[in-house]
C-alpha cells in the first residue's frame, strides 16, 4: 500500500472540482490565470450614478435621446376616430329615376366644382322638360287669347265676364309653368345643361372623390341606400373623441388636442376642440367631443382609430417613452445622460402614463438626454455595484 494514502477508517474532506484545479496548478508551480483580462476597464458606481469607460460593452446595449417639452395634458389619453369634416364633404345622391351610361370620375380623383362625374339617362327628367314645355306652350296660347279678349272688350264684343274667365284660365296655366319649371329645377339644382333626358350629374365643390358607389349601367332611384359620390377635403378632417363622463367639467370648446396613431409612431398631429356632445351614450357613458383637425400631409384617413389628448393652455412638461422608467415601490426613476459613459439615476413625477409613453411633470428640463434602452440595465449594475461598496 502506498504511504501516501490515508489508513482505513480515516475520514477524507470532499475534494471541489475547482480546488483540485488548483491544487493542481500550484502542485506544478504555476499561478493560475484571472478570469478577465488585467486592462479591461472597470466600471465605478456611487449611490445614483453610474460611470462607464469607454469602450465598455455595456455602452452598445444603452441608447438615449433628447427631451422636447410640450404642453401639459389635461387628462388621459382618450380614444378616438378620424371622421369626414361634414362642412368640407358632399355625399352626392339623385333625386330621380335613372341609369348611369358614362362614368367620369373614379376614386382618388381630384375634381372642382361642377366637374361632371357621371351621366345618367333618366326618364323622369325627359318627363319633367316635357311637362314644362307643355306648361309653356299652354300658357302662351291662353296670354294670346286674352290679350285678343281686351281688345275686343271695348267694342262690346266680348262680355266683361268671359273676359274674367280668360284671364282666370291664363293665371292657371301660368300656375302649372311654374310647377312644371320648379320640378325641372329640383331634377336639376344645378342648372346644368340637358341634351334630352340625359343628365349630368356634377360635383358641388372642391375635392377629392372618396367613395364612388356608381357603376355602369347601374339603376339609381332616391332610395338607394348610399349616396354614388362622396367628395370631401381631405386637408381638414374631423376627431371624434370618446369622453368619460368623469372630464366632462373639464374639457372645454378651444382646448388644444394631440393626436397619435399607430401608423406614425412618435407623430402628433394637432386638432382643436370645437363641440362638445349633449348626450351620454347609455352602455359606454361616454360623450363625444368634436375636434377640428388639419390634415395638410394627408397622412390620416377617415374611420382611423387613434389617440387623442387633450392639452391645458399653460405650462409644458417631457414626454418619454416608458421603456425608459424603472420603478421601485411608489416611485418612479429614469436615467440622464450626464456625459460620455455618465449616466444619474433621478426620481421623477409622473403626470399621465399610457401605453407607449408617459408625461414627467417633474425632474427634467428641455434639452436633457434621457436612456430610452438600456433603463432596466443600468437600474440592475448600479445597484448590484452601489450593495458591493456598501
Amino acid at each position: 500500500m502506498n504511504k501516501n494514502w490515508p489508513a482505513p477508517g480515516t475520514r477524507v474532506a470532499a475534494i471541489t472540482p475547482l480546488a483540485l484545479v488548483l491544487s493542481l496548478l500550484v502542485g506544478c508551480g504555476r499561478p493560475a490565470e484571472p478570469l478577465v483580462e488585467k486592462n479591461a476597464p472597470a466600471p465605478s458606481a456611487s449611490a445614483d450614478a453610474m460611470h462607464y469607460p469607454p469602450g465598455a460593452p455595456q455602452l452598445e446595449m444603452i441608447q438615449s435621446q433628447a427631451i422636447v417639452l410640450s404642453p401639459v395634458p389635461l387628462a388621459d389619453v382618450l380614444s378616438a376616430r378620424v371622421a369626414y369634416d361634414d362642412n368640407r364633404t358632399a355625399r352626392i345622391a339623385v333625386s330621380y329615376a335613372g341609369r348611369i351610361v358614362a362614368l367620369k370620375a373614379s376614386p382618388g380623383d381630384s375634381v372642382r366644382a361642377g366637374q361632371v362625374l357621371a351621366e345618367i339617362d333618366s326618364p323622369d327628367v325627359g318627363t319633367a322638360i316635357a311637362d314644362q314645355n307643355k306648361a309653356r306652350a299652354d300658357e302662351e296660347r291662353k296670354r294670346l287669347v286674352l290679350e285678343r279678349a281686351r281688345d275686343l272688350v271695348s267694342g262690346d264684343a266680348v262680355s266683361q265676364k268671359d273676359l274674367d274667365s280668360l284671364q282666370a284660365d291664363f293665371a292657371v296655366a301660368h300656375a302649372e309653368t311654374l310647377r312644371a319649371e320648379q320640378r325641372l329645377k329640383n331634377l336639376n339644382p344645378r342648372g346644368v345643361p340637358l341634351s334630352g333626358q340625359r343628365v349630368q350629374l356634377v360635383s358641388p365643390i372642391a375635392g377629392v372623390v372618396a367613395e364612388r358607389n356608381a357603376t355602369p349601367s347601374l339603376e339609381v332611384s332616391p332610395s338607394l341606400a348610399a349616396p354614388l359620390f362622396v367628395v370631401t377635403d381631405p386637408k381638414r378632417l374631423w376627431v371624434m373623441i370618446d369622453v368619460p363622463e368623469k372630464l366632462l367639467g373639464r374639457i372645454r370648446p378651444g382646448h388644444a388636442v394631440e393626436v397619435e396613431s399607430d401608423a406614425y409612431p412618435g407623430e402628433r398631429f394637432k386638432a382643436e376642440v370645437v363641440h362638445m356632445g349633449q348626450v351620454v351614450d347609455v352602455n359606454t357613458r361616454r360623450v363625444t367631443a368634436r375636434a377640428t383637425l388639419s390634415n395638410s400631409e394627408g397622412k390620416l384617413l377617415p374611420e382611423m382609430f387613434v389617440r387623442a389628448q387633450v392639452v391645458q393652455g399653460s405650462g409644458q412638461a417631457a414626454r418619454v417613452p416608458n421603456s425608459a422608467l424603472v420603478t421601485h415601490g411608489l416611485y418612479t426613476y429614469l436615467f440622464v445622460e450626464a456625459g460620455a459613459g455618465d449616466f444619474r439615476r433621478r426620481k421623477v413625477g409622473l403626470l399621465t402614463q399610457g401605453g407607449e409613453s408617459s408625461v414627467i411633470g417633474n425632474g427634467l428640463q428641455s434639452g436633457e438626454r434621457v436612456v430610452t434602452r438600456g433603463a432596466l440595465l443600468l437600474d440592475a449594475d448600479l445597484t448590484a455595484r452601489a450593495g458591493d461598496i456598501q
